[in-house]
């Protein structure tokens, strides 16, 4: 019975963050998802300790298990433009590949930054 309460309060507070920056953007006229918005968000609650991670974990831990079922319904959704992807992919491919160049190049100086100031903290 805890754990159900836990599981709930947890997935409100996501939802809280969710529905805000939902509404930032709707009010604002941002040119960003809602949900780029909240994981910002949550990211800046967490980083600043106003958020715990242990106060979502409950939530959170069997939404990551099954993350691969998010997806499904984009996919679905893709393969009914698969005729303006046939036409346009061209169009695409270099935003594509932009935007793995930059996600790895990032993801990589973030791993290397990390692991340096580890080093030199005395961590192995």
């Amino acid at each position: 019975m805890i754990t159900a309460l836990k599981f709930s309060a947890q997935l409100f507070l996501l939802w809280v963050i969710y529905f805000l920056s939902a509404w930032v953007i709707k009010t604002f006229h941002l040119p960003l998802p809602g949900g780029v918005l909240g994981m910002l968000i949550l990211f800046a609650l967490l980083l600043s300790g106003v958020i715990k991670e242990e106060w979502l974990t409950t939530a959170t831990f069997p939404l990551l298990r099954h993350l691969s079922f998010f997806f499904i319904p984009i996919a679905v959704e893709l393969m009914e433009w698969g005729d303006l992807f046939r036409q346009k992919g061209h169009l695409l491919f270099l935003p594509l590949v932009v935007s793995l160049l930059v996600a790895l190049l990032t993801t990589g100086g973030i791993v290397q930054l990390l692991t340096a100031s580890s080093r030199k903290d005395g961590g192995h």
